[in-house]
């Protein structure tokens, strides 16, 4: 079982930053792959980028692209999302995820790929 807390979100103005971290414990954090997605209101949960279990490899969705980095700290078994360039469409509840994988260069996709979810963290954009 992983357990994963987000936290950092909050209200930032268009054009803003704001660096969601996500803690996880339970489990040896180097064997699982990461992701984060967000849902906006009324909307389906959208993946917005992935990280391999090295932190090697990275992928986003087109939306966030140049705008958004992933990172993770293995040693402090922490996942970061860097969000510069805020817009308003970027509202939405953001979520961490992970999936046990003896893969170590596969980045997951779909929110049906990982098994462990945290709570998610409210990111609001005021235009």
């Amino acid at each position: 079982q992983v357990q994963l807390v987000e936290s950092g979100g909050g209200l930032v103005q268009a054009g803003g930053s704001l660096r969601l971290s996500c803690a996880a414990s339970g489990r040896t954090f180097t064997n699982y792959a990461m992701g984060w997605f967000r849902r906006a209101p009324g909307q389906e949960r959208d993946f917005v980028g992935g990280i391999t279990p090295s932190g090697a490899r990275t992928e986003y969705a087109d939306s966030v692209k140049g705008r958004f980095t992933i990172s993770r700290d293995n040693a402090k078994n922490m996942l970061y999302l860097q969000m510069n360039g805020l817009k308003p469409e970027d509202r939405a509840v953001y979520y961490c995820a992970a999936r046990f994988t003896p893969y170590s260069h596969t980045v997951y996709y779909t929110d049906r790929d990982y098994g462990y979810w945290g709570q998610g963290t409210q990111v609001t954009v005021s235009s």
